[in-house]
């Protein structure tokens, strides 16, 4: 039976709120706030980054791009493991994305690290839980959509009698 692609698409508001009133008249005469909106979910209340003028209590676009990564990577491998019969009790990642400004004004991506810290129950296979991350990190459709080195420094611990890690 062949494979049929399926095509989703994802629809996003975004309004900026950062008028003061008189535009963008000047550099610094506008905030960088804006919304983020999704029918059905609440905002998300989003700004540039604090080295661009942003709001430091706002998410920023690439605070979310590398949130984006390791969403998609932690749910790509708690999927992965259900099915090889490995229980997940607890999932932390401190993910990191290094961007560097280039000389023409703009700027790229040249990385993001994800170090999940991953809790399985005491009868766990940690090799095999291991393992998952590099198929995780194949499936990922975000990791798969960058030109840029996505890479994973996963430790798996015992996390028998704990609900979380």
């Amino acid at each position: 039976m062949a494979h049929t692609h399926k095509r989703h698409q994802y629809l996003v508001q975004v309004e900026w709120t950062g008028d003061r009133g008189t535009g963008t008249s000047a550099y610094g005469a506008y905030a960088r706030d804006h919304v983020l909106l999704t029918v059905g979910k609440p905002p998300i209340l989003a700004s540039s980054d604090v080295a661009f003028r942003g709001d430091p209590a706002r998410y920023n676009p690439e605070e979310l791009l590398v949130a984006a990564l390791a969403s998609c990577h932690m749910l790509w491998y708690l999927h992965l493991c259900a099915e090889a019969g490995i229980t997940v009790v607890g999932y932390s990642d401190g993910a990191s994305g290094t961007m560097e400004e280039t000389a023409n004004g703009g700027g790229r991506f040249t990385g993001v690290e994800l170090r999940p810290v991953v809790a399985v129950d005491g009868n766990a296979d940690h090799a095999l839980a291991l393992r998952l991350h590099e198929r995780a990190h194949q499936l990922c459709y975000i990791s798969a959509s960058v030109n840029f080195p996505v890479t994973c420094q996963p430790a798996i611990r015992d996390g028998s009698g704990t609900s979380g890690i």
